[in-house]
């Protein structure tokens, strides 16, 4: 395979799903028996579905910490699970003060590293991400995999100081060595973006497979990708479509187009029309636009489902509010009667809770 510059990756191998698989299903009139999933092409003008994982909301743009309510590690110390014990239940204050105790006295790097959580995400104290970045390094340079991981973060939004990928890749791949699944997996999109680090699609490969193996559901998704192109990794219809299947199950939306398709084609997973139309209505309801026009088309066509042009309306009115018009949709529901069309309407602004 020739890597052209440089390969597209975030673009084009973890494309959009809108770029990677589309169901493409004609008007009712001409419905054909299984849709095809044309080629992927590169989306250029547009930011990848994947994104870094992380805890805290990013200053800055992508990769973005995202939030979350606990650490992902709990300390075997018991005198530690005392701190981690009161940041669980809310008291951010008494962690606090037991942490900076812990950290001061005892120079424990699992204290040190919740104290830059703490002051990261104004947990009983005023936010301050030059002392969060402080926190985490001390953690960090202890040998605390999840303050390398956090340092890392913050260096990559510029937080707490100003941008600085190269020590971020540094500091993710010490993580990623002692087990942090969330680092392998940013890890992983740096050597895809071959920007920051030279461009290794075998390497980014076995990180995502690190990640997935451990349950990332962002991994397992990008994985999937990667095998559905063969990209980096031996092509395998199966395993991408395995791989789908529990991102979906996790709750990846984006996965859950992705194997809703691939059980829809029955491409790398036997054919189930009814249960891929069941992951477009829950894509669709979680606002997934890609999903939301899919299944305008089924309903549109009866393909797996009875013909309900109003519900297909409805759903294609939605998705074409977020930028994804579907011309052939337009002609084959513009015949709908006056009548209908109102319902389909009426749905639409229940769905944006107008009148």
């Amino acid at each position: 395979m020739r890597i052209t510059r440089p390969f597209l990756i975030l673009i084009s191998v973890i494309w959009m799903v809108d770029a990677s698989a589309q169901v493409s299903l004609a008007p009712p009139a001409a419905a054909p028996d299984k849709p095809a999933v044309p080629q992927a092409k590169p989306a250029t003008a547009a930011k990848p579905k994947v994104r870094p994982l992380a805890k805290k909301p990013a200053a800055s743009p992508s990769p973005q910490p995202a939030a979350t309510a606990t650490p992902a590690e709990t300390p075997d110390d018991p005198n530690v699970d005392l701190v981690y014990g009161a940041y669980q239940r809310g008291l951010y204050k008494t962690a606090f003060d037991l942490a900076i105790k812990r950290a001061q006295e005892k120079g424990d790097p699992k204290a040190m590293t919740l104290l830059g959580e703490l002051y990261a995400n104004a947990f009983g104290v005023k936010r301050d991400d030059a002392k969060a970045a402080e926190w985490y390094k001390r953690g960090a340079d202890a040998g605390d995999r999840e303050a390398m991981f956090e340092l890392a973060m913050l260096r990559l939004a510029g937080r707490g100081g100003p941008v600085n990928r190269e020590e971020a890749a540094k500091l993710l791949a010490s993580s990623a060595k002692l087990g942090n699944p969330k680092a392998a997996y940013n890890l992983a999109l740096m050597y895809l973006g071959g920007e920051t680090l030279p461009q290794d699609l075998r390497r980014a490969a076995e990180l995502l497979r690190i990640a997935a193996d451990a349950g990332s559901p962002e991994a397992q998704y990008a994985l999937a990708t990667l095998y559905k192109e063969g990209t980096g990794v031996p092509q395998d219809a199966e395993k991408a479509a395995r791989l789908l299947q529990a991102a979906s199950l996790a709750g990846n939306v984006d996965a859950e187009v992705e194997y809703a398709i691939a059980l829809f084609n029955g491409t790398g997973t036997p054919k189930n029309a009814a249960a891929a139309i069941a992951l477009l209505r829950t894509a669709a309801k979680h606002n997934n636009p890609i999903a939301q026009n899919r299944l305008a088309r089924v309903l549109a066509s009866g393909q797996g489902v009875p013909v309900d042009k109003v519900e297909a309306l409805k759903w294609h009115t939605i998705a074409k509010t977020a930028g994804k018009g579907d011309p052939e949709l337009d002609q084959a529901l513009s015949t709908m009667s006056a009548e209908d069309k109102a319902k389909a309407d009426a749905a639409v602004r229940r769905w944006f809770g107008t009148k």
